[in-house]
């Protein structure tokens, strides 16, 4: 008589994400944590505080994203640029498709035109929603580098990243400002003084940020081809060349017809933060938006060198000291 083979169960997608899920919920406690800047509470996962939804997100994207080679993640510490960079990279590789007086990006907040990589992972409790969003898929990250799959770093994968960084003292001013936009109102302000004292010792929301940065750019500097690296500063100084070098490494470089049409011109003028932050669409506050933080929160000055209002001599000094002690023999600087 035959006997009936048996074979072993498949998880369904749902089944995989879950198991996941519950890997992260053990691991959680096992972690060093702290207060976070606003109301969450930040896990060292990897070397990086993180918050609890973005080491999950971490996890599903390692255990269950399938990259395309078409993929675009545009990646950032934040406060270095996020919004802006959003809109570059999504006007670029969607230059032929739009009218720029009828441009998405007068309708919608760039976040909604690139979304959170950390965040759309999470959606319908499987990768159904990733995986249907159609190519070229642009995705956002605050994720370092090293804890993206080898599947998505290494030479083999055509997955790209776009990263932009900035000088510290400023983006510690931003995030400084941001947190107290964003806690809760029974909570009291953060001092500059105290905050100050947790981004020296690399205490931030996807921090220590000199080793966000220095992860993306050993990347650039060893695969040209996978990792673009901008400053914010050289985007500011010079956003026409910039553009272009974005298009270049994008694989959609200017043709002579677009450049005589001045479209590198109307990209940057589209993008400006005196255009973006006075699109209506951006205006809007949390009260008439399904999210805890309002689009006009990611509009503040979007300028160079803002720290100087804000910080002592004694604070920009240490600053300096640190960051050149992080990067030295790195090849890298800021200016």
């Amino acid at each position: 008589m035959e006997t009936s083979k048996t074979f072993p169960s498949v998880e369904t997608p749902d089944e995989a994400y879950q198991k996941t899920f519950k890997n992260c919920d053990e691991l959680l406690p096992t972690l060093p944590q702290t207060k976070g800047w606003w109301s969450v509470q930040l896990f060292q996962y990897h070397g990086f505080w993180i918050h609890i939804f973005g080491i999950r997100g971490s996890m599903l994207i390692h255990d269950h994203f399938k990259p395309r080679s078409t993929d675009i993640v545009v990646a950032t510490s934040p406060k270095c640029g996020t919004t802006w960079l959003r809109a570059l990279v999504f006007s670029i590789s969607n230059k032929a498709s739009f009218d720029f007086s009828d441009h998405p990006l007068r309708k919608a907040n760039p976040q909604d035109l690139v979304p959170f990589f950390e965040s759309i992972i999470h959606k319908d409790g499987s990768t159904s929603f990733v995986d249907g969003i159609p190519s070229p898929r642009l995705l956002s990250t605050h994720l370092p580098y090293s804890l993206f799959p080898t599947r998505m770093t290494d030479d083999t994968s055509a997955c790209r990243f776009v990263y932009i960084c900035r000088d510290p003292k400023d983006v510690f001013v931003s995030k400084w400002h941001f947190a107290n936009k964003l806690r809760p109102k029974e909570l009291p302000p953060l001092s500059l003084e105290e905050t100050f004292d947790l981004f020296c010792k690399g205490v931030s929301h996807y921090g220590p940020f000199w080793d966000h940065v220095l992860g993306y750019w050993k990347a650039s500097v060893e695969s040209t081809k996978k990792v673009l690296f901008l400053k914010y500063e050289d985007v500011k100084k010079e956003p026409l060349g910039c553009v272009r070098k974005v298009a270049e490494f994008l694989g959609v470089p200017f043709t002579p017809e677009e450049e005589n049409k001045e479209i590198v011109e109307q990209i940057v003028k589209l993008c400006s933060f005196e255009s973006m932050s006075n699109q209506v669409v951006n205006k809007l506050d949390k009260r008439y938006q399904q999210r805890p933080i309002s689009n006009s929160d990611f509009f503040r000055k979007g300028e160079v060198g803002d720290w100087v209002n804000h910080l002592s001599p004694q604070m920009a000094e240490k600053l300096d000291q640190i960051t050149e002690q992080k990067l030295q023999d790195t090849g890298f600087i800021f200016h």
